[in-house]
């Protein structure tokens, strides 16, 4: 007998010796010897061997696991009664180990180990994933994105499920002004609801988020949903052109299977032309970060009045050095609720005509997070150069449209708006 054989079965026998064992701890303990056999099964034939051998079963509590394998099927019963009509086809389970069966199981390992042994984690998560096969066979194990996720912690002796969030990619375009990309809860209230808000938490009534999200929350039942825009446009700015890169976050969905053509046609119906959405499709949720950390560049449209009369020939004079490098302090409009610092940002290209010697239309080309208003008026200062600094004389933006945002990060699918 070769000396690996020898210490093999010699750990065999002083593991079957050292007490009550179950059979998936006595096999996983020797996962790596008896290819195509489940720890449960190899433990058994294990047993069987110390049998012939006249060491008889001790009966009890498996000194190792303390009968968590045994406990199996009610983990498994409850994931089953947590994601009863839930929609799912992907699935996966973990575990966190007691603090006392880690230490029990570094012992055996120090004690009995020959380098052969499976984790108790992993043994324990695939046998928990092969019973739940079982109730559900339509469905498969899943190591990256599973549609709902397990967790047994056996400290606390709990189990909670994960539903995996729907990620959706698409483009708006925001037609009519007063309206803000995102929810915002009320001032006063703060969400809760109050007299001024009407009840309903929210400081303005619509939002593109929610003009497009509240089919998608209905048809998926999901628990909400979270809007992910590549930058966004003021409350008061039209989004034109092409319309603006978002990702649509569906949290918590029952219902996965979801014709997004049709829901996206019901969004714009139900936004009745005051937004507008490209056909929806699904990606997977490192495209939030691919959207929300987008630099791309933007194409304005300005309407600016002055407050007094100018020439033709001075508003050319104004803007024929004004793209380069703009240093922005942070807006006071907005300093209230975004950190103070000066930012470098480029304005690459600048056009200008007078509508009347105290109004002109501009259209810019700009670097992601140039703020165009401020680059018209100056902001006292904080923003330099500027048109008004340019100019001798204040202006300032009654107007802005985004005619459109340079993105290149679209999926295939991703159709244009007409």
């Amino acid at each position: 007998m070769s000396g690996e054989r020898k210490r093999a079965l010699e750990a065999i026998l002083a593991l079957g010796d050292s007490g009550p064992i179950c059979p998936e701890c006595l096999g996983r303990t020797f996962a790596k010897r008896g290819k195509g056999l489940t720890n449960e099964a190899r433990g058994r034939a294990l047993r069987l061997l110390l049998a012939l051998d006249g060491r008889e079963e001790r009966p009890g509590v498996c000194w190792i696991c303390q009968d968590a394998f045994r406990t199996l099927d009610r983990w498994v019963d409850e994931a089953a009664e947590r994601v009863g009509g839930i929609e799912f086809s992907t699935y996966l389970f973990g575990a966190r180990l007691s603090a006392r069966l880690a230490e029990m199981e570094s012992f055996v390992n120090e004690r009995f180990g020959i380098g052969t042994a499976e984790s108790m984690k992993h043994s324990f998560n695939r046998a928990l994933g092969l019973r739940f096969d079982e109730r559900f066979p339509e469905t498969t194990v899943a190591f990256k994105n599973p549609d709902v996720s397990f967790l047994v912690d056996l400290e606390s002796e709990t189990l909670s499920v994960h539903v995996a969030s729907i990620y959706l990619l698409g483009r708006y375009r925001k037609l009519a002004r007063g309206i803000p990309q995102t929810k915002w809860p009320c001032r006063r209230c703060r969400g809760r609801g109050c007299d001024v808000c009407g009840g309903t938490g929210l400081q303005y009534q619509e939002s593109v988020e929610g003009w497009i999200a509240s089919a998608f929350v209905e048809a998926s039942q999901a628990d909400g949903a979270r809007f992910h825009g590549a930058g966004r446009e003021d409350i008061d700015a039209r989004m034109l052109g092409s319309g603006r890169p978002f990702v649509l976050e569906l949290l918590s969905p029952k219902r996965r299977s979801l014709d997004l053509v049709m829901l996206s046609q019901e969004a714009n119906r139900r936004a009745a032309g005051r937004v507008e959405t490209t056909p929806l499709v699904s990606v997977d949720r490192a495209m939030v970060e691919r959207v929300k950390e987008t630099k791309a560049r933007k194409r304005y449209r300005a309407l600016v009045s002055f407050e007094q009369e100018i020439s033709e020939s001075l508003l050319g004079d104004a803007i024929r050095f004004l793209a380069g490098t703009i240093s922005q302090r942070t807006p006071q409009r907005v300093a209230h609720r975004r950190s103070d610092k000066v930012r470098m940002r480029r304005l690459f290209e600048i056009t200008g005509r007078l509508l009347s010697p105290r109004e002109a239309e501009l259209e810019l080309e700009t670097e992601g997070g140039l703020y165009v208003k401020e680059l018209v008026s100056g902001d006292d200062g904080r923003s330099e150069p500027s048109l008004s600094g340019r100019l001798g004389v204040q202006a300032r933006v009654t107007e802005l449209d985004v005619l459109h945002v340079d993105w290149s990060g679209d999926e295939p699918g991703v159709m244009d708006l007409p």
